[in-house]
């Protein structure tokens, strides 16, 4: 791990203003993952960035079902009535899915199977950090809440190394805001229209919360747990108070239909979503606060 070189991305017109900013990349999770960090030491910059991104390589070899030995891969092939002990930070990723999957009516779900889906078919056993299944048949996939709480632990990371002022992103599509830069509301991000890069939707100040981000540009890869089809919303974003819970959330927002979207955020006031809807040309729905943005249009 070195620090980054410019990329041409939109974090470098967002950023590009701020005094002694440095960016460091890894990749892990399928995804590049950037630590922007705010410090005018080199090399404890670097360092503090390099352990960061030890503990993401450790929480990838938890979580990852491509990984052979990984918690989530002996989860999988579980035989049902069958405690398993997992580490800390799987199990505590599953209750963050479970959780999410409960307050979206499960619209969120980590399950996938031949047979049967559902959180419901997950048993945990805080005391013991153990997992069981209740049925055959059950996998269950972190992806869509892995990087986020990938995030949310680089950035204990970092705080524990005194890195008051940072922005973590996670492949774009997870960002974690440490504090914020000196003279500014938050940290400066761009969200492009998903159906028209070249358009530009909001400006927003990032501070406070995490904001994560779902779309199906690449193919229509999210499922409704619910109906087992492809969903047809273009791009959905989500803030909240951590990234794993944003992670999830922007997933749910795929799925979820405006007036659900619209009672969630009432009742959950620290979350806010933005809907792209292709079938509009592209239209921004906005629910929730964003009183540090600048909408487009």
């Amino acid at each position: 791990m070195t620090e980054a070189q410019s990329e041409n991305d939109s974090f470098d017109k967002d950023l590009c203003g701020i005094a002694n900013l440095r960016r460091f990349r890894h990749s892990a999770m399928a995804a590049p993952f950037d630590v922007f960090m705010v410090h005018q030491d080199a090399v404890y910059a670097e360092q503090a960035a390099w352990a960061a991104f030890k503990e993401l390589d450790r929480i990838e070899n938890k979580l990852s079902r491509f990984i052979e030995n990984s918690d989530v891969s002996r989860i999988s092939s579980l035989a049902p009535g069958r405690p398993l002990q997992i580490g800390l930070e799987t199990f505590e990723c599953l209750q963050i899915s479970i959780k999410m999957s409960k307050q979206t009516d499960d619209a969120f779900d980590i399950t996938f199977g031949s047979l049967h889906t559902g959180s419901n078919l997950l048993k945990l056993n805080e005391a013991d950090h153990t997992v069981e299944l209740q049925t055959e048949g059950v996998r269950i996939d972190l992806g869509a809440v892995g990087k986020g709480y990938a995030a949310d632990r680089m950035g204990q990371v970092l705080r524990d190394w005194s890195i008051d002022t940072a922005l973590i992103s996670a492949g774009q599509s997870s960002i974690l805001p440490l504090g914020t830069p000196t003279g500014l509301p938050g940290w400066p991000l761009t969200l492009s229209d998903p159906t028209d890069y070249s358009r530009l939707l909001a400006r927003i100040h990032l501070s406070g919360r995490a904001l994560s981000a779902s779309g199906i540009c690449k193919g229509p890869h999210i499922i409704n747990p619910r109906s087992g089809k492809p969903v047809t919303r273009y791009g959905a974003w989500a803030a909240a108070q951590t990234a794993a819970a944003a992670d999830a959330l922007s997933t749910a927002f795929m799925v979820m239909s405006v007036d659900k979207i619209r009672a969630f955020c009432s009742a959950h006031p620290d979350t806010s979503a933005l809907l792209v809807n292709k079938k509009v040309g592209g239209r921004l729905s906005r629910f929730g606060q964003w009183d540090k943005a600048d909408f487009c249009g």
